[in-house]
This record gives structure tokens, sequence and C-alpha cells, in this order.
């Protein structure tokens, strides 16, 4: 190496160790800084406190570490409503403890203005933060104190310094309390969840809520009122829907475990399943899932490419709704009407072009991509039916591709709303006078491909059918396969 270069690299080599020394020396006062941080964080995970509102008494308290969101939660009927309305990571909790029965009962049948329940609370947050700053800023302190007292000796950092870091950093997590934590904006557009045997109501409490209003705007009041009616009238939760409603699932890839979470979901409305409801179609597979022909009031079938013949037979025997581009297929194997009545709708459906088949051994297609042909015939399909049915079911979405243009080109009349699947993705589309749902995967991927991470989804759907049919919103429901905990996204349609 030559000199200079050999004298350049020493020099850097130098500089580099110096920068490098001057970092570890500062260990401490990250340290002191890390510290401070989780003292902090401890006191907003351990810090609650119970208020007194006209409705009864509260529970307010911060969630650290989860995306920052307005939590309303009633344990009474095991009930909550998320929104996305704070911006630090962590969840202001709203919890219901006590009720005084007539307020709640005031407020339910609109004696009392859902208003004044909202000042009641806003006023009690407000406060709660107010108290929540100097407790993190004291919490934090302490921490940070007893840190750099502990490290005091073991460094060439003074204490003073060490003292100051610790100051600075309990200041700046107070006042990211102080800044963050507040909610801000408009707060609409909830994420509903609930546990177990009361998924149902999660995924009922969004008309509820609106049932004041006569319409389904997401406004905070109207989530209050349609809790009041949840706790003031429990009894009589499962008729105060005004509007029908439909459950779309999918591709539960013979995962059993996720049936009992399934038939809850759906239990008091028609259940459309888009395909993938086993992954051979082999007989044994068929007898293991037929039990769910017999979810939801009513269980409308399509199927899809990991389906099989076989299969269809053994649903349309056991009383399923089981459609085909050909007709509905009865259960002595005959064909019946191509289009056919659901929930008050006219549906029709369309067989996955690679479904298997029980003649070719329930082979899988080597290349199972649709193609601009199959595209084609299924829009020579539907053409004729567009003006005739509201809902049509099939599996791959990419096989409407071409039928959704051309509708979207040429719209029908009124709606049309497509249920679909295979994607294991949630999805909902909204293209001229089109809607396009997927509920995702209810069996979270399958049996065979639990790596795929996926929590069990489905939607739910309402609409109106007078005088014609119009789908109004869609929940997107995920049910985390863990604990059968259940949150429920609401989606408003606003068709033209």
């Amino acid at each position: 190496m030559a000199p200079v270069a050999a004298a350049g690299y020493t020099d850097a080599m130098g500089t580099f160790t110096r920068r490098s020394l001057r970092v570890v020396r500062l260990w401490p006062v990250l340290l002191v800084v890390l510290g401070t941080a989780a003292g902090a964080v401890a006191a907003m995970a351990i810090y609650h406190s119970d208020r007194e509102i006209s409705a009864g008494t509260i529970r307010l308290s911060a969630d650290p570490g989860h995306r920052g969101a307005l939590d309303i939660y009633v344990p009474l009927v095991d009930w909550g409503a998320r929104f996305d309305a704070v911006r630090l990571p962590a969840r202001l909790r709203i919890e219901a403890r006590t009720f005084d029965s007539g307020a709640v009962g005031d407020v339910a049948s609109g004696r009392v203005g859902v208003h004044q329940l909202r000042t009641e609370a806003r006023d009690e947050v407000e406060s709660f933060i107010r108290v929540l700053i100097p407790v993190t800023f004291a919490a934090a302190l302490g921490i940070g104190v007893l840190m750099s007292l502990a490290l005091r000796g073991l460094t060439a950092v003074r204490l003073r310094a060490l003292l100051a870091t610790a100051a600075a950093a309990a200041l700046a997590a107070a006042g990211a309390v102080a800044i963050l934590l507040p909610p801000r904006g408009a707060i609409e557009n909830p994420d509903y969840y609930a546990n177990g045997s009361q998924i149902p109501v999660a995924l009922r409490v969004a008309q509820q809520a609106t049932d004041s209003a006569q319409s389904l705007s997401q406004d905070l009041d109207d989530q209050l009122l349609g809790l009041a009616r949840l706790i003031a009238v429990p009894r009589r939760r499962a008729s105060t829907d005004p509007l029908p409603r439909l459950t779309l699932a999918s591709d539960l890839h013979n995962n059993l475990l996720a049936l009992p979470a399934l038939e809850r979901a759906a239990a008091d409305m028609p259940l459309f399943f888009a395909g993938d409801l086993t992954t051979s179609g082999v007989p044994l597979e068929a007898d293991l899932t037929g039990a769910v022909a017999h979810a939801g009031r009513e269980f409308v079938f399509v199927s899809g490419n990991h389906d099989s013949d076989t299969l269809e037979r053994r649903l349309a025997r056991s009383g399923a709704v089981v459609l085909t581009e050909r007709g509905r297929l009865l259960p002595d194997g005959t064909l019946g009407s191509v289009v056919v009545r659901v929930g008050g709708l006219r549906v029709a459906g369309y067989g996955d072009p690679f479904k298997r088949r029980s003649a070719g051994g329930y082979r899988a297609e080597e290349d199972p991509r649709i193609t601009d042909t199959q595209k084609a015939a299924f829009w020579t399909w539907l053409r004729p039916l567009a003006d005739r049915v509201d809902v049509v079911m099939v599996h791959s979405p990419a096989l409407a591709e071409t039928a959704i243009a051309e509708l979207q080109a040429d719209p029908t009349g009124s709606p049309l709303l497509f249920l679909t699947g295979h994607t294991h993705e949630q999805d909902l589309r909204e293209v001229g006078n089109v809607v396009v749902l997927n509920g995702g995967t209810v069996g979270g991927g399958g049996a065979g491909n639990f790596n795929e991470d996926q929590p069990y989804g489905l939607a739910v759907l309402t609409y109106d059918r007078t005088p014609s049919f119009v789908p109004l919103a869609a929940d997107m429901v995920a049910i985390d396969p863990r604990d059968s905990s259940a949150s429920a996204e609401r989606r408003i349609l606003d068709l033209p």
C-alpha cells in the first residue's frame, strides 16, 4: 500500500474509532431515556379512573402499544366500538362499568338527547387526560432519576447530565400524551368487536346504532344511541333490525375449526358461500364439511376451484341451494331454474371452470389461471340475465372482470351485487351500479395453510328490497382464531 493511502486509511480508522468510543460512552444516556420511556408506558398502562355520568359509571384508561384509537366497551353486552381518532400508539378506553337503568332508558327512548351523554363523556375524558399528563411525567421522571443514580460512578457521563436527560425525556413523554392522546377529527366509521357467543351482537349493533336516524350514518351519537338500546332492551336484540341482511363466506378449505364461528355469525340470515369449501372435493372431505349446509337460514353455494361435482351433489341432497351456470342442482341430480329466490333476492351462480371432477380423479388443473376466453364466456352467460338478477355468485373475481367492465360502460337499471372469494383477502368495490364483495377466507387459509396467518374473514351485507334491491352497507368481519373475538368494520355504500 502506498504511504499516502496508508496514512489516509489510518486517519479514517482513527476517526471511526473515536466516534465509536464516543457513542459507546453515551450508553448510560440511552439507558436513562429507555428507562424514562418505560416509566411513562407503565404509568399509562396502570393508571385508570372511575367517573360518574348521568347514565352510570365509566372507567377511563389508556392502553399503550396499540394502533391509536378511541375504544368504547360495555362488558354487560360484551360489545365494543373502536374509532380511529387517536394519534398516539395507544387506545383511549371508555368502559361502561355500571348503569342507571332509568337514565339509559331515557336515552334509548329518545326522551334525553344523546348529545348530553356525549358531552358528559367528553368532559370526563378531558379531565382524565389532564390528570394522566402529570402522572405520566412523575412516573417517567422517577424511573429516570433512579436509573441516573444507579449509573452514577459507572460512567464518565456526569450525574447532572443524566438527570437532565431524564427530565427532558419525561417532559417529552408528558407532551406526547397531552398532544397525541386526545381524540381528534371526526369520530366515525367504527370497528365493532365482541367475543365468543356475542359475535352476532357485534354484527347486529351496526344496524341498531342507526335506528334513530332512519339511515346508515356513522356519527358517534348514533353509536351511543344504539348502545343504549342494546343495554335497555337486551331481550329484544334479535328483533330490532328493520332491514334484511345476508352473510358472505368462502374458502373454508376443510378447516372445521372455523365452522362454529361461521354458524354463530350467520345464524339468523341467509349464508352465501362463494366456493372452496374443501381442498380437493373428494368424498371424505364432502362428508366432513357437509354439515355446513345447515348453517344460516338458507345455505347458498357455488363451486370453487378446490370443490368438486361430488361435493355439489352432497350439498344438494343435504338441502343446500347449489347454483351452477346451467341452473340450480336439485337433490335428484337434475337442474332447476338458473335464477332462484333467496332472502327476497333474485340470485344466479356460475360454477368455477377449474372445479374438480370425480371422473378425473379429483385432479387439479396444471395452470388454473382464468383466461380471456373464460371471461368472455361468463359475460355471454350473464348478459341476458343482468336485468333479471340482484346477486351473482362467482368464486374467482377475475372471471367477472370483463362483465364488470361491460356493465360499467352500459349499466343495468338497478344495482347488481357480485359475491366472490378465491383471493383470501377481504374486498369491497363499487363500479358504477355494480358492487363486488369478497369476505376473505372464512377458514383462515384452510387447515393446511395456517402459515398464511389470516383471520377468519366473512362479510355481512345490509340491503333494502322495497321497492327494489339496493345494497346499503357491508360489515367486513374478521374473527381471531385464537380467542374467537371478532371485529366488524362497517362500509357504507354510495351507489349512483
